[in-house]
C-alpha cells in the first residue's frame, strides 16, 4: 500500500472538509492534517490516488476556488 501525499492545502477546516466530501464522492478516500506552523489544513490522498484526486476537484470546484499545488 502506499503512503498518503499531500493533494493541496485549504484555508481552515471547513474548506477541507469540503473537499474531503469531493473526494469522497468520487470514491477517493482522504484524510486532513492541521500544519504545524500554519492556520492551514492539508488535503491528503494515497499516492496512487493523487491524480484522480486532482482531476476530481478540479471538475467540481470553480477555478477561483482552487487552491495552488504544493
Amino acid at each position: 500500500m502506499s503512503g498518503m501525499v499531500q493533494l493541496t492545502m485549504a484555508g481552515d477546516v471547513a474548506e477541507a472538509e469540503e473537499m474531503q466530501e469531493i473526494l469522497r464522492n468520487a470514491g477517493i478516500e482522504s484524510s486532513i492534517e492541521q500544519a504545524p506552523d500554519d492556520d492551514a489544513v492539508s488535503v491528503l490522498v494515497p499516492e496512487t490516488e493523487r491524480e484522480a484526486a486532482q482531476d476530481a476537484i478540479e471538475a467540481l470546484t470553480e477555478p477561483d476556488d482552487l487552491i495552488a499545488e504544493p
